[in-house]
């Protein structure tokens, strides 16, 4: 399937707001409700929508820590790789997981209770023997600009 720039618009649109009606959406989109409910059906179908989702503000929960944490490997293998996703994977607490070209293999953001947990995670980690040479830790002050939106208006412009 090979988007124009309405479907582009369709998915900008819901991904700032996933809770829009169909109406709404026509509108922003300039299509009548029910080609776009078509158009929305098909994206969802071809894989480009993977779900909805709320957008929970983690501060009214409560004290929390981000930590991003540079992590690099002592191999380089495809088993030392799949071995050490395979852990990080079962951490509710990693949020995100890239492997990143430079310095160190991995970037990993954490989101704790605290700066406890945050360590006996990274202490489970290492114990577990996935192939962690060594990490370095970045904890997050303050984030000043988050967005939960991609820019595909200009990611995608036709």
């Amino acid at each position: 399937m090979k988007l124009d720039r309405i479907d582009i618009k369709i998915l900008y649109e819901l991904q700032k707001n996933g809770r829009i009606t169909n109406v709404e959406l026509a509108e922003l989109v300039n299509l009548s409700p029910s080609p776009c409910l078509i158009r929305v059906k098909k994206l969802e179908a071809e894989g480009y929508i993977v779900g909805y989702s709320a957008q929970v503000n983690v501060a009214k929960l409560g004290q929390t820590l981000t930590v991003f944490t540079e992590i690099t490997l002592k191999n380089h293998r495809q088993i030392d790789f799949s071995r050490f996703l395979a852990a990080v994977e079962k951490v509710e607490q990693v949020i995100e997981c890239h492997l990143v070209s430079g310095g160190y293999d991995y970037l990993v953001k954490f989101v704790t209770a605290g700066i406890g947990e945050y360590q006996t995670i990274m202490e489970r980690l290492t114990d577990l023997d996935i192939g962690i040479d060594k990490y370095f830790s970045f904890v997050v002050l303050k984030s000043p600009i988050v967005k939960a939106h991609m820019p595909l208006t200009s990611l995608f412009r036709h």
